[in-house]
C-alpha cells in the first residue's frame, strides 16, 4: 500500500507543470494609467491591474506591451497585442472586429484654467476665443471627437502636445488659457504639485465620462466571458477599489461609491 502510494505521489510530481497562457495587453502612454511604457519603468494603474489580475488565477500570464496611442490600432489588428484596456469603442474601433468587455470603471475628461481668469464655472461654457492645450490623438467630445490636430488648431486655437504635465503647465504659465485633463490625472497632478492648487482650478463641466472597456482580439487566448470573470473577482476581492479609487476613478457596482 504505502509503495503504491509512493508511486502515484511520484507520478503526480514527475508530471510537467501546465505553463500559463501569455495574454499580451497594450501599454499606450495615458497617465495616469500607463506612463511611458517604452521606456519599462512599469508605473502607473495598468501594471498595477496586470499584477492583480496574474495574482488571482494562474491559467493566464499577462504581460505589457509598450505600443502608441495612434499605433494601438495596428498593434491590436495585426496580434501584437490581444487586449486594448481603457477604451471606448466609439475611439477609431468601430470598423475592427473586436470583443467589448466593460471594465466598471469611470473617470471623466474636465476643463482646468487659471484660478485668477475662472472667476465663476461660467468660464468653462464658452471655448471660442479661449487658447486650449490638448493632448495629440486624443478624442474630445467637445470636438465631436475630431482628432485630427490641423483641424483642432483652426477651430479651437488649439496647441497639441504629448504631455499632461505640458499643458497644465502652459495653463500656469498663461500661455494657454484651458487644459483639458482626466480627473484621474488632475488629482495625481496636484499631489504631485500642491504649490499649483493654488493656481489652477477645474470646471464642474465634463467633457466627456470616460467609461472604460477592455476590448479583446478575435482569436486571443482568453474569452471576454473570461475576462469578465476575472474582473469581477478583482471587484469582489477589493483590489479594483484599492487601485483606482486614490484617483478618483470611480469602480461601479460597489455599494456606497
Amino acid at each position: 500500500m504505502l509503495r503504491t502510494l509512493l508511486l502515484c505521489v511520484a507520478v503526480v510530481l514527475a508530471r510537467p507543470a501546465v505553463a500559463a497562457v501569455e495574454v499580451k495587453v497594450g501599454a499606450a502612454h495615458f497617465p495616469p494609467y500607463t506612463v511611458r511604457p517604452e521606456q519599462g519603468a512599469g508605473t502607473g494603474l495598468l501594471p498595477r491591474l496586470v499584477e492583480a489580475l496574474n495574482e488571482v488565477q494562474s491559467s493566464y500570464r499577462f504581460v505589457l506591451v509598450p505600443t502608441s496611442i495612434p499605433r494601438r490600432f495596428r498593434d491590436f489588428q495585426q496580434g501584437r497585442v490581444d487586449i486594448a484596456v481603457f477604451e471606448n469603442p466609439d475611439w477609431g474601433w468601430q470598423e475592427i472586429p473586436h470583443v467589448t468587455v466593460d471594465m466598471g470603471l469611470e473617470d471623466a475628461e474636465i476643463f482646468v484654467a487659471r484660478r485668477h481668469d475662472a472667476g465663476n464655472q461660467q468660464y468653462f461654457n464658452e471655448l471660442q476665443g479661449k487658447r486650449l492645450a490638448l493632448f495629440s490623438g486624443y478624442h474630445y467630445a467637445f470636438a465631436n471627437f475630431n482628432a485630427d490636430p490641423a483641424w483642432l488648431a483652426s477651430r479651437f486655437n488649439a496647441t497639441l502636445t504629448y504631455s499632461h504635465d505640458s499643458n497644465l503647465a502652459m495653463v500656469e504659465r498663461k500661455r494657454a488659457d484651458i487644459a483639458l485633463v482626466t480627473r484621474s490625472y488632475f488629482s495625481d497632478f496636484l499631489a504631485r504639485n500642491p504649490e499649483s492648487a493654488n493656481n489652477l482650478t477645474a470646471s464642474e463641466r465634463i467633457d466627456q465620462v470616460y467609461h472604460h472597456y477592455a476590448l479583446l482580439r478575435p482569436g486571443a487566448p482568453i474569452s471576454g466571458e473570461e475576462f469578465n470573470e476575472l474582473m469581477e473577482r478583482l471587484r469582489a476581492n477589493g483590489d479594483l477599489v484599492s487601485i483606482f479609487t486614490p484617483y478618483r476613478i470611480k469602480v461601479t457596482g460597489i455599494p456606497g461609491l
